[in-house]
C-alpha cells in the first residue's frame, strides 16, 4: 500500500498536536450532534459544551496545523541559509503537495460547515430557554421557577428580553458577557435587583402579540381569600374587571388599557428605583394635545428636583411589571393550595398555620423544610392533638403543599421573597394602582386622579357563602371588608396587608 505523502513542513510537533486537537474534539463534537439529535438535550451543560466549548477548540487544532507548518518551513529555508523569506510554492504536479492541498481543501470546507452549522446552533442555544434559565443553575432559579410557572412558560426568555433583530441580539450579548464574569466570579447582587434599566420597550416585545387597540370590554375575575379564623372561612370576590381598550380613530378607548397611550401620552417620575414612589404624572391629550401636570399633595417634587428628575413615558411593564416572575407571598400561595385541594379547608386554623411557617426565614432550602414540617406538627401536636391523630395524612399533605409553595416563591439562598419584587397589577399588598390612583394626585386646576373603585372594577359578588352579597344593578356591589369595618375608605389595602397574616 502506498503511503500518502505530506510537505515536510507539517512533520512538526505544533502541527501534530493541531491536528490531534482537531480530530479529537472533532469526533467528540460529531458524537455529542449524533446523541443530541438522537435522545435530545437533557442537560444544559452538554448544549454549553457542544456549542460554545468544542467549536472554538476544534478551530484552534486547524488553526495550529498551518502555524506549524509555516515555522517548520521558516527553519528549514534558515538552515540552508536562505537570505531571504520566501511564499511558499503550491506545484501540484507533485504528490506531496497535491495531498497537502487536498488535505487542506478538505479541512477547510468541513471546518466552514461545521463553524457554520455550530454557529447557528450557538446562537439558537444561547437564545433557549435552558441556556438563560438554567445554565447559571443558582443565579437564575428564583426567575425560571416563577417563569415555569407563569402564563408565559411558552414564550422564550428572548422574546421578551431581546425580541427580535440584530441591535438587541447584540446588546444583549454585551450584556451577558459582564453577567457572565459576575457569575464566575461570585459578584452577583442578591436578590437580583428590579427593574431591569436596559429592557427593550414594551410596544417591541409585549405588543407583538398583545397590543390595547384590540382590547374591549371587561373580564371577569373571582379572587379567592380564606379567613385566618379557625374554620379558614373562605372569602371569594368576583369582579368584573374593566380591562378596555380600544382604537382612538373609532373613538372606543375607555378602561384600565386607556393608559397605554391609546388616546393619551402618560409620563411620570418616580422617586425611588422600583418605582414605587409617584410624585409627579403628566398627560397629555394625544387629539387635543391638552397637556395635564399632576403632584402629590403631601410631598410634591420641588423645582430643582423636577429640574434633574428622569421623566418616564408609561408602557405596559409599568403595572405589568411580573408577567412572568412572580413571587406569590404566603397569603396568596396558601389561598391557592387550599382552592386546589392540596391543602385540607377542614383542618383547624390551617390557613394561619401554613402562612406563618411558610413567611418564617431560614437560611437554605433543606433548613426550611425541616423548619416547615416542624412548626406545622408541633402546632397540631401541642393545640389540637386530636386532629393530628384522626387526620395524620391530611396535616402531612398540607405540610408537603407548605414547602412546596416555600420551594416555588422564596429561594434562601438568593435572598428572594415575595416583599422584595412588587407586583403593580392591583393594590392589595403594594401600592400598585395606587401609587396614582390613591386621590392625593391634584393637578394646578384643581382636578384629582380618581381613587375610586368602580373606575377600575365592578364587585359581582362577595363574602362567605353563608353571607354571600349578589350584584343587582351594572354598577356592582359596595366593597364590604370581612372585619366589617370602614378604615378601607381612607387607607389602601396594602396598608395592612403585607402578604403574610395580617
Amino acid at each position: 500500500m502506498k503511503r500518502i505523502q505530506l510537505p515536510r513542513s507539517l512533520n512538526n510537533s505544533l502541527s501534530i498536536a493541531g491536528g490531534a486537537i482537531a480530530v479529537v474534539s472533532g469526533v467528540t463534537l460529531a458524537f455529542f450532534l449524533v446523541l443530541i439529535a438522537t435522545i435530545g438535550e437533557a442537560n444544559p451543560y452538554i448544549g454549553v459544551f457542544v456549542y460554545l466549548v468544542l467549536p472554538p477548540i476544534l478551530a484552534l487544532g486547524v488553526i495550529l496545523i498551518p502555524i506549524g507548518a509555516l515555522r517548520r518551513r521558516h527553519r528549514i529555508k534558515k538552515h540552508l541559509d536562505t537570505p531571504t523569506v520566501q511564499w511558499p510554492v503550491v506545484d501540484l504536479n507533485r504528490t506531496a503537495h497535491r495531498n497537502a492541498f487536498i488535505v487542506l481543501l478538505s479541512g477547510m470546507g468541513i471546518l466552514t460547515l461545521v463553524s457554520v452549522v455550530g454557529g447557528y446552533q450557538a446562537y439558537h442555544y444561547t437564545e433557549s430557554v435552558e441556556f438563560c434559565g438554567t445554565t447559571c443553575h443558582t443565579v437564575m432559579e428564583p426567575e425560571h421557577t416563577a417563569y415555569a410557572n407563569s402564563p408565559h412558560a411558552r414564550v422564550s426568555c428572548a422574546e421578551c428580553h431581546v425580541g427580535a433583530g440584530a441591535g438587541w441580539y447584540a446588546k444583549s450579548k454585551l450584556s451577558g458577557a459582564y453577567q457572565v464574569y459576575a457569575a464566575a466570579s461570585n459578584k452577583y447582587p442578591r436578590p437580583i435587583p428590579t427593574p431591569i434599566k436596559n429592557l427593550r420597550p414594551a410596544q417591541e416585545t409585549c405588543e407583538q402579540c398583545h397590543w390595547p387597540e384590540k382590547f374591549f370590554g371587561a373580564q371577569q375575575r373571582q379572587y379567592n381569600h380564606y379567613m385566618y379564623d379557625e374554620a379558614n372561612t373562605h372569602w371569594p370576590i368576583n369582579l368584573l374587571i374593566k380591562t378596555g381598550g380600544g382604537d382612538p380613530k373609532t373613538g372606543q378607548t375607555a378602561g384600565i388599557h386607556w393608559h397605554m397611550n391609546i388616546g393619551v401620552a402618560i409620563e411620570y417620575v418616580a422617586r425611588d428605583e422600583r418605582r414605587q414612589d409617584i410624585p409627579w404624572i403628566r398627560i397629555t391629550d394625544n387629539l387635543t394635545k391638552r397637556v395635564t401636570t399632576y403632584q402629590d399633595q403631601d410631598s410634591p417634587l420641588s423645582e430643582e428636583e423636577l429640574a434633574t428628575a428622569t421623566v418616564r413615558r408609561m408602557d405596559c411593564i409599568d403595572c405589568h411589571n411580573r408577567p412572568s416572575h412572580k413571587f406569590n407571598s404566603p397569603d396568596n400561595a396558601i389561598d391557592r393550595a387550599i382552592l386546589t385541594g392540596t391543602i385540607d379547608p377542614t383542618l383547624p386554623e390551617i390557613k394561619r398555620v401554613a402562612v406563618e411557617a411558610m413567611q418564617s426565614v431560614f437560611e437554605t432550602k433543606d433548613e426550611a423544610n425541616r423548619g416547615i414540617a416542624a412548626r406545622m406538627a408541633d402546632f397540631y401536636r401541642d393545640n389540637y392533638p386530636e386532629v393530628l391523630k384522626e387526620k395524620r395524612v391530611a396535616i402531612d399533605a398540607a405540610i408537603l403543599a407548605t414547602q412546596y409553595q416555600y420551594s416555588q416563591n422564596v429561594f434562601p439562598e438568593m435572598k428572594v421573597r415575595w416583599e422584595g419584587y412588587p407586583d403593580n397589577i392591583g393594590h392589595f399588598i403594594f401600592p400598585g394602582c395606587m401609587r396614582c390612583h390613591d386621590g392625593n394626585k391634584v393637578s394646578d386646576d384643581g382636578w384629582t386622579i380618581t381613587r375610586d373603585c368602580t373606575a377600575c372594577h365592578a364587585i359581582l359578588r362577595q363574602g362567605a357563602d353563608d353571607n354571600m352579597q349578589m350584584a343587582t344593578t351594572e354598577d356592582g356591589l359596595e366593597f364590604r371588608h370581612p372585619d366589617g369595618g370602614d378604615d378601607w375608605r381612607d387607607t389602601g389595602c396594602y396598608e395592612c396587608h403585607t402578604g403574610t397574616q395580617p
